[in-house]
């Protein structure tokens, strides 16, 4: 969390949420993943938010794990937790797309095996 995350009501803002979430993914999948750093666009969040968070040093922790994979996207599904207790759940879907000829394109099969490598157990996809 950073101080300037926080809102007029001293808890961290609803919109920071979606920075933390981005962190988490990009350090899962673009930092450890070459095929995804050549494209892939988000097609849409959605976020439930439990519990306020006021500011402090330590860190929230996230886990996140795929839920859906499909021809051409994947869902990224995530829990936040403050100090142990969970504040928020969340999707993101996640678009592969060629940035070339402007398009969405479909899963590579490196991209699937990736993606099953982080599949929740109920699902088929959890990291």
């Amino acid at each position: 969390m950073r101080w300037s995350d926080m809102d007029a009501y001293r808890h961290i803002n609803n919109g920071a949420y979606l920075a933390y979430l981005e962190q988490a993914r990009v350090a899962m999948f673009f930092d450890r993943h070459e095929t995804f750093s050549s494209g892939t666009v988000i097609a849409r969040h959605e976020i439930d938010y439990l519990r306020p968070v006021v500011y402090h040093p330590q860190p929230l922790r996230l886990e996140l794990w795929i839920e859906k994979v499909r021809g051409a996207s994947f869902t990224v599904r995530y829990e936040v937790f403050d100090l142990g207790r969970i504040v928020a759940r969340a999707a993101t879907t996640c678009v592969p797309f060629n940035f070339a000829i402007d398009r969405p394109r479909r899963l590579t099969e490196e991209e699937r095996g990736v993606l099953a490598g982080y599949a929740d157990e109920e699902t088929g996809a959890h990291a």
